[in-house]
């Protein structure tokens, strides 16, 4: 008898629980309907007849009456006739903006500018000897070398430095035939002695001092004709040497190469004489001036980049060839281009988009053909007017809030397969329970 009065009493518990659910659950889509009824009443007080009610989550799918979203877990927005009449105003794929949105998302807006671009290239490079300044010292005579001053590769040299003496039975012959010459009194044999051993490689000065002394000298002297280094040393104390062979050979380091490379891109934007400017790891803060001396012919297949040679002064020779180098290549500014701030342009690998500002609420994305970039700023070729305001900041996050890939897609002609009207999608202002 008491087990009975136990489970009655629990049947009836749940039988009241189950009353209670099914009437809250009726009372909230009364409570629903009437929502919807008041969110109608505003927009249409504000803006007349809702032409349609849409998720802001899914635009593109229009209702005509008001409810709960069958996306999402929100009721459904309406559409006014004056939200309409904007959005046409500002052309098809228009975005509609809540204002308190935009403030929210902090867009901040960006004017295409006009005025002058800067053409820069930053590349690397790698020092190397100028080769115009390379000087080979060879010997015009058969002989033997029996003085070696300077004997090992890398060791400098300054202009004038004794380098070697060779001994040779021919360059000793000639200097008695000139002195003989001299001795005779006849100018134009004494002329010619002194041609032929210039034409052996005698500097003036040698031929000048054997003229003053009236001596042969047994062993000619060899002198370095600049300053540099050693780059190849070509005999040992010694050694039998034949006509051109090369005892030294000597690079001047007052300039020097650097082997750099461009983007295939940015070669256009290059020519011979611009402006350079380098910098090395070794020397920070030091910049070291020059110009581009030649770009060469072919591209390399392997990497899409066209080499170049820069020249490049080098004051007290502190730039070694060898060295790592970072290159400015200044090239002439192009006048009169329109400018944006490089974050301004979405990329998406198939073109470039811009969003326009109509005003404070009102935006639409543009294609943009986009040229050089530099220094946060890019050169927009076409797709834009001199005075538009571009969002700079923000405007990825009107692309996620709005749905923008409908109006993509408008500009690339979807919206004509619709009838070519394509309403601007509106973004609205959270409730207050949102915010």
């Amino acid at each position: 008898m008491r087990e009975s009065r136990m489970l009655l009493l629990c049947f009836l518990g749940g039988l009241a629980v189950l009353i209670y659910l099914l009437a809250a659950h009726f009372r909230h889509h009364e409570d629903g309907g009437r929502m919807a009824g008041a969110a109608a009443a505003p927009a249409a007080a504000e803006g007349g007849k809702p032409l349609y009610w849409y998720d802001p989550m899914f635009p593109n799918q229009h209702f005509d009456h008001p409810g709960k979203s069958p996306f999402m877990d929100m009721q459904l927005v309406p559409r006014t006739a004056d939200q309409g009449t904007v959005g046409a105003a500002s052309g098809a794929g228009s975005v509609s903006i809540d204002p308190r949105v935009v403030q929210n998302l902090g867009v901040r807006l960006a004017a295409v500018e006009q005025g002058q671009f800067a053409r820069v290239v930053d590349t690397v490079g790698l020092v190397a000897v100028d080769e115009h300044r390379i000087q080979a010292v060879q010997v015009r005579a058969p002989g033997w070398v029996e003085q070696l001053a300077v004997r090992a590769v890398g060791d400098p040299v300054r202009r004038g430095q004794f380098l070697a003496g060779v001994y040779s039975p021919e360059l000793l012959a000639a200097q008695q035939e000139f002195l003989i010459a001299l001795g005779s009194g006849d100018a134009g044999l004494a002329q010619a002695a002194r041609a032929r051993l210039g034409l052996f490689g005698l500097t003036e000065g040698q031929v000048s001092h054997i003229a003053k002394t009236r001596q042969a000298e047994r062993r000619v002297g060899y002198y370095a004709p600049a300053d540099g280094y050693v780059m190849e040393l070509g005999v040992r104390q010694g050694a039998a040497v034949q006509p051109g062979t090369t005892l030294f050979q000597l690079a001047d380091l007052g300039t020097v190469w650097i082997n750099a490379e461009a983007a295939e891109t940015q070669a256009a934007w290059i020519k011979a004489g611009d402006r350079v400017q380098a910098e090395v790891p070794a020397l920070p803060g030091v910049r070291f001036d020059g110009q581009v001396d030649y770009l060469y012919p072919e591209l390399s297949a392997a990497t899409r980049t066209l080499k170049l040679r820069l020249v490049v002064g080098n004051p007290g020779q502190r730039l070694r060839p060898g060295m790592f180098a970072s290159v400015h290549l200044l090239g002439a500014p192009k006048e009169a281009v329109l400018m944006v701030p490089t974050e301004a342009v979405i990329k998406t690998g198939a073109r470039s988009v811009v969003i326009v500002a109509d005003d404070g609420s009102h935006f639409h994305p543009a294609l943009v053909q986009v040229g050089a970039e530099y220094a946060g700023r890019s050169e927009i070729i076409e797709g834009l007017t001199a005075g538009q305001q571009v969002v700079a900041s923000g405007q990825f996050l009107i692309d996620s809030e709005a749905s923008l890939r409908g109006a993509f897609d408008n500009l690339t002609g979807a919206g004509a397969g619709q009838g070519g009207n394509v309403d601007p999608q509106l973004m609205p202002a959270p409730a207050a329970g949102e915010r």
